[in-house]
């Protein structure tokens, strides 16, 4: 939030398909209107509107035009550019760093690195900077976590000139979703994300949410790479950037739009009623360049989740992304079971179809003319799905260095009996 007698202002950057240097696209304004309600304004810049290669920062609030964009959603915040804030996580960092509290909404923005998801950037100056040519390296990451450990247990590693440290160390591309604790590292093969093991977790978190991207690409589900490597006696999870792709100039940046963005929704409770898989799929078809693909795609993965009750599946958790002009569904990412008590009903974080958010066979067959689908092929996929996640869970889990322990402790996630008892009764 900012006071009425306050105004902010930046540039927003953005890297274009096949470019490796950051453009100027426009300027972002975030002020208060008479009412003291915050109010975002954003313009286009003349030379970029004229330049024939000018792509749309994102294809539903701020679509390439000559003209003033304004909301007051989000806290004057446009969705586009709240994908590439910080995250919980990276916004704790910030805060640690510059041992300040909450900050402004244009604060985080312009202290967060410019490593960040998709391909904006922000500034001060007209002229965007030169692109970031250095990176933690994997060798690091026991400082990583270290650090990341110390934040988590409330623990300020950040003393005198330590704090530059930190920034160098932990705020390199901290707003890829989530409040796990992260960092951004690199090696031969390109940016991942590396993801810490938390002292609370109630199993191996970095191993189970491996198995499940395996186990979702078993189940015929596009899913972001991933590998598990240890440091220091832990273990932790290293994801593949699908927003980044490493070249010989540096690294090409996709654009990237969450669904909380598409569904022009926010993350409190107030606007849970938008979030939704059925209008995530209808979104899908008027944005993707092969709508069939997303929207079928979109149906496999709402599908996977109620087989594996991840009830983390917040629209925060799905995006599109652009490697040229045309948008496209992402590799699926955040993939994670939880601990549930019932057996009979368990409700995913996005509306499902006719029964709400119910996790079960017939309500996800509900609403399957809107992925799509006709009733007989949402049927097989819920079938075929079933029958592999049933089957195939355990073996990818001890694949994946799962220990038995812990398959134990998730064992019940997988396929729970609620799950068919609408077909039964059908």
């Amino acid at each position: 939030m900012i006071s009425k007698s306050q105004q902010h202002r930046c540039y927003v950057y953005i890297t274009l398909p096949g470019g490796t240097a950051a453009v100027t696209a426009g300027r972002y304004e975030l002020d208060v209107d008479r009412s003291g309600v915050p109010l975002g304004r954003f313009i286009y810049g003349k030379s970029y509107l004229a330049r024939a290669d000018a792509v749309e920062i994102d294809p539903v609030e701020l679509k390439i035009a000559p003209r003033l964009y304004e909301t007051a959603l989000l806290n004057g915040v446009f969705g586009a550019l709240r994908d590439a804030a910080p995250d919980y996580w990276g916004r704790l960092v910030i805060e640690r760093a510059l041992k300040k509290g909450p900050l402004g909404e244009m604060d985080y923005l312009l202290q967060s690195a410019d490593d960040r998801a998709g391909a904006l950037g922000f500034g001060l100056n007209e002229k965007p900077p030169a692109p970031m040519r250095q990176f933690n390296k994997t060798q690091e990451l026991e400082r990583l976590q270290a650090i990341a450990l110390a934040i988590i247990k409330d623990k300020d590693p950040v003393r005198g000139s330590e704090a530059e440290q930190v920034r160098k160390l932990l705020l390199r591309g901290t707003s890829m979703g989530g409040a796990r604790p992260k960092a951004i590292v690199e090696d031969g093969e390109g940016l991942w994300v590396a993801k810490f093991n938390r002292p609370d977790d109630p199993w191996n978190s970095a191993r189970v949410e491996h198995a499940m991207l395996n186990l979702a690409k078993e189940c015929g589900i596009s899913a972001a790479e991933s590998k598990v490597v240890s440091v220091a006696r832990r273990q932790l999870l290293l994801v593949k950037r699908f927003d980044r792709e490493k070249t010989r100039s540096g690294y090409l940046r996709h654009r990237m739009v969450s669904a909380l963005t598409l569904l022009r929704a926010d993350e409190s409770v107030h606007d849970r009623a938008k979030w939704s898989y059925v209008l995530l799929a209808e979104e899908l078809r008027r944005t993707c360049a092969q709508p069939r693909k997303a929207a079928a795609e979109l149906f496999r993965r709402m599908c996977f989740n109620a087989l594996i009750s991840n009830t983390d599946d917040h629209p925060r958790n799905h995006a599109i992304v652009a490697e040229d002009r045309a948008w496209s569904l992402s590799p699926a990412y955040d993939l994670t079971p939880s601990r549930q008590v019932s057996l009979d009903h368990r409700d995913l974080a996005m509306m499902v179809g006719d029964l709400g958010r119910y996790a079960s066979a017939q309500n996800l067959l509900s609403q399957c003319s809107r992925f799509l689908l006709d009733r007989s092929e949402a049927e097989a996929i819920v079938a075929q799905m079933e029958a592999r996640v049933a089957g195939s869970w355990y073996k990818i889990a001890r694949k994946s260095s799962v220990s038995e322990r812990d398959c134990e402790t998730i064992q019940g996630a997988f396929v729970y009996p609620g799950f068919s008892f609408g077909l039964q009764a059908a």
